[in-house]
């Protein structure tokens, strides 16, 4: 079924020269970039050259401009780290040990004074590595939801606005970026790098899984104080959607890179899941309804938007800042979508503390040792005052009833 999908989508794509093809679903996009055959779309890979040409092809079928250095595409090279704990980093040598990646840039030109840039990243694992939580040897790492959703939601946002009766108050700057597991390099090289005018950009948008919307319909979006007029835009357009909000511009995906370069920013995120950074996070667990869903909210919001003038950016507080060092760990994925009060647990990894202990998805940690967790910021403090092989007492909610566990970290 994937062979004949990629081969159908491969005939449009391919075939689109002058005349325009037919809207690809996000369902067909997210099939072909999230496929074994690119081999988990790491940076700099052969697979993730694939994924840029494919990306490259939808936007020229779409209809929209290269805005890249070189077509849609701008490259850079980049010496990756061996170092679990340090990043990689660019280079201008050329040389055994560097690698080269691209973004992939695209412009819809309305002749507008402003432009709002779109992105998505489009790599990811490979076959595991470092970033990987998956403990059982190589595999490939599709990552469908981070962030084959992504990009399938940067491409059928740009469709939508280059048709005849959407807003065109502004130009609009597609960019899928390469690089964002490795430390942001993508974006960080394009802030640096513009191919743009990045004094005339109004603001960002950044979509980072966005394809595993929940049952109560929650969506995380970031940034909402980077802008006097955000946070109103946000929630007034929300729906059936129901909005977690964040403040800070600074975040682990690529809208960082902008607010760091004093541009307005909104992310969008539907939550962290048991299959994140593992060879699991495949097509048939994404929530298609759900990406239409935070699709039309997305364009809404720009819609919104597009009578304003440039928006004026706001610093936030960067809670990076501040969060604290912790030698030791739970070993569960918190539900970042949670806000209610105390630590919602996601996921639980194997053979970690929080697993020995019995605990499970769904708990919600409100006590560690005489620590009071109220909130992620208050759980990450909690965990700073433990060392590696000492014991607590966890209380924890379990539908509706207090239950303490102890906990050996």
């Amino acid at each position: 079924m994937r062979t004949i999908l990629l081969l159908f989508l491969a005939m449009l794509v391919f075939s689109c020269k002058e005349t325009k093809v037919e809207t690809v679903t996000m369902k067909e996009d997210v099939s072909v970039l999230a496929n074994d055959s690119l081999k988990g779309r790491k940076t700099g890979s052969a697979g993730e050259r694939k994924a840029a040409d494919y990306i490259a092809k939808r936007f020229a079928s779409i209809g929209l401009k290269p805005k890249g250095t070189d077509g849609f595409f701008q490259k850079f090279s980049f010496k990756a780290s061996k170092n679990p704990h340090q990043e990689a980093e660019f280079t201008s040598e050329k040389n055994d040990s560097t690698e080269t990646a691209e973004n992939v840039i695209a412009y819809l030109d309305n002749n507008a004074e402003n432009t709002v840039v779109i992105g998505a990243h489009y790599d990811h694992l490979g076959m595991g590595g470092e970033g990987s939580l998956y403990r059982e040897g190589d595999a490939i790492h599709n990552g469908a939801d981070d962030n084959a959703s992504g990009v399938a939601m940067l491409l059928h946002l740009a469709d939508s606005l280059q048709k005849k009766e959407s807003p065109k108050k502004n130009n609009y700057l597609f960019i899928a970026f390469s690089g964002e597991e490795e430390g942001l390099l993508g974006s960080n090289y394009f802030v640096k790098n513009p191919t743009i005018d990045t004094k005339k950009v109004s603001y960002m948008l950044n979509m980072d899984m966005v394809g595993r919307l929940n049952s109560e319909k929650t969506l995380a979006v970031y940034g909402v104080g980077t802008s006097p007029i955000l946070k109103q835009t946000v929630n007034a357009n929300a729906g059936e959607l129901n909005i977690v909000e964040n403040e800070s511009g600074v975040g682990p995906s690529d809208h960082t890179s902008f607010y760091l370069a004093d541009i307005p920013v909104l992310h969008f995120f539907t939550g962290q899941h048991e299959d994140y950074h593992k060879p699991s996070d495949d097509t048939e667990k994404v929530n298609f309804e759900g990406m239409e869903l935070v699709s039309n909210y997305i364009f809404s919001i720009i819609k919104d938007l597009d009578n304003q003038p440039k928006l004026p950016f706001r610093k936030t507080k960067n809670e990076s800042e501040v969060v604290p060092d912790f030698k030791v760990t739970l070993g569960v994925v918190p539900d970042y979508l949670f806000s209610g009060k105390g630590m919602r647990i996601d996921g639980i990894s194997e053979d970690r503390p929080a697993q020995k202990a019995g605990l499970q998805k769904g708990d919600i940690v409100v006590k560690m040792g005489e620590h009071e967790v109220t909130d992620m910021m208050s759980y990450m403090k909690s965990l700073s005052k433990f060392e590696k092989g000492q014991s607590a007492k966890v209380t924890i909610d379990r539908n509706g009833e207090l239950k303490e566990v102890e906990v050996t970290f």
